[in-house]
């Protein structure tokens, strides 16, 4: 992270505009808003082939994805609930990650991770952030405090398309601050560090 941290999106379905990909870009928007670069992988951009570790090949769009996630300073995932769990679009997205299993920052190492689910009716919108949280502890990331759940059966957006159900749009705030402020804890964090190896450096060089 330099002047402002990258926070990546990824989220929708192969209908464009879907709920789920409005709230991701809502919620990025709010980071947008508090400071932060922002980068979005909608569900036209998500539609890869599917994950094979023997297949080492890799499309324009999951090399896209995969450059865009080891950039990122924080991330955040929106699913539908398909049958209970999160959707096949966005597992097989987040299989690819295993491309990141030696690099330094190892998969989701030190980000945190902003969660969304969107399901008709909320015991599937329960099971899939479940999913989502347990996937994102084995990537090794740090799911945020706050996560969102959405019962598309109930309204959620205006005649414009926006968010309309306040309790929603504030939940989402909240996630993007928890976000975005973790983003800037963690980079001060290794500045802090990298400025006290530099001191220590120096005071055994002047020692000698």
């Amino acid at each position: 992270m330099q002047d402002k941290p990258l926070i990546v999106g990824l989220g929708g379905t192969g209908s464009p505009n879907s709920s789920s990909e409005r709230l991701l870009r809502h919620a990025l928007d709010q980071c947008a808003a508090k400071g932060a670069d922002t980068l979005m992988f909608d569900g036209a951009a998500l539609d890869l082939p599917m994950y094979s570790p023997n297949d080492q090949a890799r499309d324009a769009r999951t090399l896209a994805l995969i450059a865009g996630l080891r950039r990122a300073d924080g991330v955040i995932i929106a699913s539908p609930g398909y049958h209970g769990t999160v959707s096949g679009l966005i597992k097989n997205a987040l299989d690819y990650v295993q491309d990141m299993a030696a690099d330094e920052a190892v998969y989701f190492e030190g980000r945190a991770v902003g969660l969304i689910a969107t399901a008709a009716g909320w015991q599937a919108t329960g099971t899939t952030l479940a999913t989502l949280r347990s996937i994102t502890h084995a990537l090794r990331g740090w799911p945020t405090p706050m996560a969102v759940a959405v019962n598309s059966m109930q309204p959620v957006f205006g005649a414009d398309g926006g968010i309309s159900d306040a309790a929603i749009a504030a939940q989402l705030d909240i996630l993007a601050s928890q976000v975005v402020t973790f983003a800037r804890m963690r980079a001060l964090h290794d500045l802090s560090l990298e400025q006290g190896v530099g001191e220590r450096q120096a005071g055994s060089a002047g020692g000698e």
